[in-house]
């Protein structure tokens, strides 16, 4: 049984996937961040490297010129190698037409455990109960 595909004639060579070249609209580019969000909001890295992406399909030149960064330093921050500041990260999202915005973490369950409230509140007392 032969490896090769038959599909792929030998020797051709695949070309990089860029990720940039499918995000043309700001909701696009909204979707693609929320998906890397979600999968990766833990990694600051991967989720500039994302936000590199969403520049480079709104393109560079156009970013670096609303952000007031050059094209240059624009490249190396968001490349995920470099530690890009807050607000330039938020400089950038204004830019490729998208908003960062908190939304609260579902809460975890605990069984057998009692929330303890923030907020104590000052209530009558309820009558005793008699007992039969």
């Amino acid at each position: 049984m032969s490896t090769k595909k038959k599909d792929m004639p030998a020797g051709a060579a695949l070309s990089p996937y860029d990720t940039a070249e499918f995000l043309r609209t700001p909701e696009e580019i909204a979707a693609y961040l929320e998906a890397v969000f979600e999968d990766y909001g833990d990694d600051s890295r991967v989720v500039v490297a994302a936000l590199g992406d969403a520049a480079k399909a709104m393109g560079m030149q156009k970013v670096a010129h609303a952000t007031g960064l050059n094209r240059e330093g624009l490249y190396k921050a968001l490349s995920g190698e470099a530690n890009p500041s807050f607000d330039t990260v938020l400089k950038v999202m204004k830019a490729v037409g998208v908003e960062l915005r908190p939304r609260a973490l579902p809460r975890k369950r605990t069984t057998g455990v009692r929330s303890i409230p923030l907020i104590k509140r000052k209530s009558a007392k309820a009558p005793a109960r008699k007992r039969a």
